[in-house]
């Protein structure tokens, strides 16, 4: 490649670089330099505390409850949608018609925005005039509505319904596709040497697929962590805390407490959480890839 041509690639490549720059490293130098320092929304950078921030917020027990809370909230909840997903995955594989109707349909929850959805189910849990209840109280089952969103229990679990609900659909898509990719001629060697279902499952579909299996659980899984908006709309992070998930939480000191330096190290601590959960699994996808 001649000089003028690496000028000319530098030339279109730099506004895209500058930008990466502007998006990845000022963001990331702000937060330090918040983390360590006493800022508020409307004066940041007051003071140098050092560690005391992170030495805060190790101490805290709404916060350390809640990174234990958001990381059991997100390995349940994305090991369960890969098995949900694999299993609806592998159904849309046996049908024969109305496979473009059925993958629109399954759709549907995935094109909801995250508020709307969460909207929705607020209004199918209402404890007056909601959906779920009147269907209980109809068949009978209880005598009198019931608010699951207000129990310290079954708040946590309703969020987990309605993350399930929305995001099943996307891991089952990913799971079909790699799904279609196996080749038949393996089924049919299979079929030949006497294999049922049960075993063609297990010997050739879950080994072949399971690195789509390490990728969508990986993706699943960051994706919970970050979960936000159905906290938001559903709960706020109640009853007594008991749905207060790591995002939601930040939010909430950062943008009601106004207190930014102590909410940036609550992030690179949470960050660090993410990273010790999903190292583990990045390693078995890799391995698994390798192995095929």
């Amino acid at each position: 490649m001649s000089r003028a041509n690496r000028r000319i690639g530098w030339l279109f490549s730099t506004p895209a670089l500058v930008a990466g720059l502007v998006v990845t490293v000022y963001p990331l130098i702000y937060l330090l330099a918040s983390s360590v320092s006493r800022s508020t929304l409307g004066k940041p950078f007051q003071d140098f505390v050092g560690g005391e921030n992170f030495a805060t917020a190790m101490a805290d027990d709404t916060f350390t409850g809640g990174l234990i809370r958001t990381t059991m909230f997100a390995i349940v909840t994305a090991l369960f949608q890969v098995a949900l997903g694999l299993g609806v995955a592998l159904l849309m594989r046996q049908l024969t018609r109305g496979q473009n109707v059925i993958r629109t349909l399954i759709l549907l929850p995935l094109l909801t925005p995250p508020v709307m959805a969460a909207v929705v189910w607020k209004l199918v849990l209402a404890p007056n005039g909601g959906l779920l209840n009147s269907v209980l109280l109809q068949l009978g089952i209880v005598q009198e509505p019931i608010s699951l969103l207000g129990s310290p229990f079954w708040a946590i679990v309703m969020v987990a319904i309605a993350d399930s609900w929305q995001w099943t659909p996307f891991v089952a898509l990913i799971i079909y596709a790699g799904l279609l990719a196996l080749p038949e001629s393996v089924y049919e060697a299979a079929q030949i040497d006497g294999a049922g279902p049960w075993r063609g499952f297990c010997h050739i579909t879950f080994p072949m697929i399971t690195p789509a299996l390490m990728s969508v659980l990986l993706i699943k899984l960051i994706i919970s962590f970050k979960i936000f908006d159905l906290v938001y709309v559903l709960t706020s992070g109640g009853p007594a805390d008991s749905s207060m998930l790591s995002g939601f939480l930040i939010f909430r000191t950062a943008l009601r407490e106004f207190n930014v330096g102590y909410a940036a190290a609550q992030t690179l601590l949470f960050v660090i959480v993410v990273t010790i959960v999903t190292i583990p699994v990045t390693i078995i996808r890799k391995r698994t890839r390798w192995e095929q």
